[in-house]
């Protein structure tokens, strides 16, 4: 069956509370300031916000109904999705389609999350009984170990090499020097990150995000109401999401882009080769390189070909996380999965700063969530384009 498309939703107002890697405050804080932030960027009043949807992990015993309450919302439209990675595309696919059915006029997107000195390993302990059946009895928990064995066997699969997982993690180290909220802002080569410690073999220093705290943020309403507001913003041209694919692979070498990417692009009149960026999540290296495949830019097993060929940084030949992505901004929770669309609305909106893609009109995002083990289970996609500039 033909999806419905997006016509007459805008996004627009991308913003970020500025990370850091440690705090004491909690996830409602955080998500209070992004939305501060909403207000003061779109100069709403917080009563014309009618809808409401929260990505967290730390606001746990709570959910987005605790955080109305927190900071005294009255939505007529709130949902909470806690997809990681994936959040971010869900949450605007979401909240375009209760816009385009007027069970909400202005849906503020959050995602934010805390990190205090001891509460990663705390969420790690509760992230997903899969995961934690899996890998506990053989004394081996958290990311950075499940990653290693998705990252080896890639690599033996398709006889990509960690110099090409390099060029990803260089260039959006590039990106991120032209960002002045991203926490790594020294510049990296190719040799310092072959030469970088191990971590979990073939899993290096620089392979790994570094958990933090902070948030992002966008709001989703109709485009009449932007151009009233005299907002730029962004136009959603196809949007999908799809969670537990290929559930028969022995190990994740794909991601459930593939399922849907024809209607994807099909939805939005375009193929991979009009796209002018590409804002993937980026947790590891080697999940990048899965949506270069998974989202039409190269055929399975051959990214590596494609980021051969390819300068990934925000003036290259096709830039790839022109924010410096996780890798180098920050990985803030489940705000992560918001970074990459908030990045994706600057860059069609002309407020990238500088590190503006010229003349972008165009691009895709991906999103990619909730890891047990030897796989993950959320992925998401859209194709955005501008709708008016700043």
């Amino acid at each position: 069956m033909a999806r419905a498309g997006y016509e007459g939703v805008a996004v627009a107002v991308p913003v970020s509370v500025p990370y850091v890697r440690y705090s004491t405050r909690g996830a409602h804080w955080f998500v209070a300031r992004a939305l501060k932030a909403l207000l003061d960027a779109s100069g709403l009043r917080k009563d014309e916000i009618d809808g409401l949807t929260i990505s967290s992990f730390s606001l746990t015993p709570d959910t987005a109904v605790g955080v109305t309450q927190h900071i005294g919302m009255a939505p007529r439209w709130l949902d909470h999705i806690p997809m990681g990675g994936a959040s971010g595309i869900v949450a605007m696919r979401r909240a375009a389609r209760a816009i385009q059915a007027g069970d909400a006029e202005i849906i503020a997107c959050v995602g934010a999350d805390t990190n205090a000195v001891d509460s990663f390993r705390m969420s790690l302990g509760s992230f997903s009984n899969f995961a934690r059946d899996a890998t506990y009895p053989y004394g081996s928990g958290g990311p950075n170990s499940m990653f290693a064995f998705i990252t080896s066997h890639y690599m033996r699969s398709t006889g990509t090499t960690r110099a090409d997982f390099g060029k990803i993690a260089v260039a959006q180290r590039t990106n991120a020097l032209k960002n002045p909220v991203a926490l790594f802002r020294k510049p990296l080569t190719l040799e310092e990150y072959l030469q970088a410690r191990a971590v979990a073999d073939p899993i290096h220093l620089f392979d790994c995000v570094m958990p933090c705290a902070g948030a992002d943020a966008f709001l989703v309403m109709s485009e009449e109401r932007a151009r009233r507001m005299k907002l730029p913003w962004a136009r959603i041209l196809g949007t999908i999401e799809r969670h537990n694919a290929y559930a028969e692979d022995p190990i994740m070498v794909r991601g459930g882009w593939v399922m849907d990417q024809a209607q994807l692009y099909g939805q939005a009149g375009l193929g991979p080769q009009d796209m002018g960026f590409l804002q993937a999540y980026d947790d590891y290296p080697v999940i990048v390189m899965m949506q270069l495949e998974g989202m039409g830019f190269a055929p399975i097993g051959q990214g590596k070909e494609f980021v051969r060929r390819h300068e990934l940084h925000y003036g290259g030949s096709f830039p790839v996380n022109t924010s410096g992505g996780q890798l180098s901004v920050g990985q803030a929770g489940a705000s992560g999965g918001f970074l990459n669309v908030v990045e994706a609305i600057r860059q069609l909106c002309g407020q990238a700063g500088a590190r503006q893609i010229p003349q972008v009109q165009v691009g895709a995002v991906s999103g990619f969530g909730m890891v047990t083990y030897d796989r993950c289970v959320c992925t998401s996609g859209a194709v955005m384009a501008t709708g008016a500039r700043a």
